[in-house]
């Protein structure tokens, strides 16, 4: 089944056409979006950034989520370049849980934004708990992006063993 995919017109469209860049930047776009603002969020509610107002980042969630969605179109179109490959390396198991991870992280962390956001005072504090959220949700994220730089170079890592 695994051949099958890599084969069929779609993923030849991806190998052997602009798909890979298109896919690529989306993916990279996506990347940038997801962690960026989700950093945003998690250093202004540390105190940094003082002149975004806290209530504006339940706003951010939102288009953080719709990122996720762009990555896993993204992310699919170039798994079936190679699909065995990915789903042999442990890397790429790795990335997908952290995703899964994330996107949960992201969801608990909109939800107790709006929770905190109207018991902020002009200090903006946060409880213990919104701090949890906070270093879960950046740490999460910023595994993500590393399991995915990894997982560019499974074919230069599959090919160098098997050789």
């Amino acid at each position: 089944m695994l051949e099958w995919l890599e084969f069929t017109p779609l993923a030849l469209w991806v190998k052997e056409s602009w798909g890979w860049p298109f896919a690529l930047t989306m993916h990279a776009f996506g990347s940038a979006v997801i962690v960026g603002f989700s950093f945003i969020m998690c250093l202004r509610l540390l105190g940094m950034f003082r002149t975004i107002p806290l209530v504006s980042l339940s706003s951010l969630v939102p288009i953080v989520l719709v990122c996720v969605g762009v990555q896993a179109f993204s992310g699919f179109l170039l798994w079936l370049t190679k699909p065995g490959i990915y789903l042999n390396a442990g890397v790429f198991g790795v990335k997908l849980a952290l995703v899964v991870a994330g996107f949960i992280a992201t969801v608990h962390f909109h939800k107790a934004l709006k929770q905190e956001a109207g018991r902020w005072d002009s200090s903006g504090t946060i409880s213990a708990q919104g701090i949890r959220y906070i270093a879960i949700t950046a740490s999460v994220w910023a595994a993500v992006l590393i399991a995915g730089r990894l997982t560019a170079y499974l074919g230069i890592y599959v090919t160098a063993v098997e050789h």
